[in-house]
């Protein structure tokens, strides 16, 4: 009986030790010229994989700040020109393009819509704010009649219902973007170092990313070469830079 024990407990350890997921192995706080946000910068190691991610952040309340799409129609600006230009308190880049950098998805900025919602796979998602909201939608889930102000179609979504979305490419790896929220009034924009997104997706439900939240949804943005991040630090600006120029950005913004 005692060596059955040993035995079922040694392979209850070689399947927990499987099943390891990843976890936050050390974080750094840093505040912003505002105090409506703060960029938090985590390391995550994988125990199964002892593999590890950066993933910077931007976190802020709806209630003193909200996010505004800023159109790139020439492709002459990057991110960090645009961010200073405009006054934001953080960014990253937006949604896909063609080779004519023609925005690929529904694409509306200020209030003026610049290219209409498409049926695709990869474009399983709308980031929108309307009514002071800012929500990120499954595309059947959009409508027009919010009469946004700012929305991206993007994909795939990364998180749902507080999970990792199943069926994730989890063979290729690249630099990331994304957007993720609580589903109330807390969301943050995020860049990560190389991983695939099906290791994205189980970073971002981890706990501990967000300060006492859980990240409900979260959505991918164009990766690769066009990832970037900016953030409006209180000793200065912190700035990741895209590798080639893209058609749009996603700029957090005070109220």
């Amino acid at each position: 009986m005692v060596r059955s024990g040993l035995i079922i407990a040694i392979a209850f350890a070689v399947v927990a030790s499987t099943r390891a997921e990843w976890a936050v192995s050390s974080s750094q706080i840093e505040r912003g010229t505002a105090a409506t946000i703060e960029h938090r910068r985590l390391v995550l190691s994988d125990s199964a994989t002892d593999e590890q991610a950066t993933l910077d952040a931007a976190i802020f309340s709806t209630s003193s700040a909200t996010v505004r799409v800023i159109d790139n129609p020439g492709g002459e600006d990057d991110l960090a020109g645009v961010m200073r230009r405009e006054h934001c308190l953080a960014g990253v880049n937006g949604g896909y393009f063609d080779p004519a950098n023609a925005p690929v998805g529904l694409l509306i900025g200020d209030g003026k819509s610049i290219a209409p919602l498409r049926k695709a796979k990869l474009l399983s998602g709308v980031m929108v704010v309307a009514s002071g909201r800012i929500q990120l939608l499954r595309t059947a889930e959009y409508s027009p009649k919010r009469k946004a102000i700012a929305a991206l179609q993007c994909g795939p979504f990364l998180v749902d219902r507080a999970q990792p979305v199943p069926g994730l490419n989890d063979t290729r790896s690249a630099r990331r973007t994304c957007i993720f929220t609580d589903g109330s009034d807390r969301v943050a924009i995020g860049f990560c170092s190389e991983v695939t997104l099906a290791q994205l997706g189980k970073i971002l439900a981890t706990r501990g990313i967000a300060p006492d939240w859980k990240v409900q949804r979260a959505l991918n943005f164009d990766g690769g070469s066009s990832s970037a991040f900016w953030f409006a630090g209180e000793r200065g600006p912190l700035s990741i830079s895209e590798q080639k120029t893209v058609r749009d950005f996603v700029a957090v913004v005070p109220k």
